[in-house]
């Protein structure tokens, strides 16, 4: 894999651990709600999709 590809690997795994930290998380912690889905789970789960496209994007074009 090429350097710059694991660059941004490891960029995106930083995110992710700011993204899934304690305080980010008590922000979307409230009785609101999306479609009778809590907002908390919209946030884990939108950002665990973006995540996982992300990384395939990345991966793809190593690939290529």
């Amino acid at each position: 894999m090429k350097k710059r590809h694991e660059q941004k690997l490891i960029i995106l795994a930083v995110m992710l651990l700011v993204a899934f930290n304690m305080p980010l998380l008590l922000l979307f912690d409230s009785a609101q709600s999306i479609g009778g889905i809590p907002l908390i789970y919209v946030y884990f789960f939108s950002i665990w999709a973006a995540s996982i496209l992300l990384s395939l994007f990345v991966i793809k074009r190593y690939y290529e």
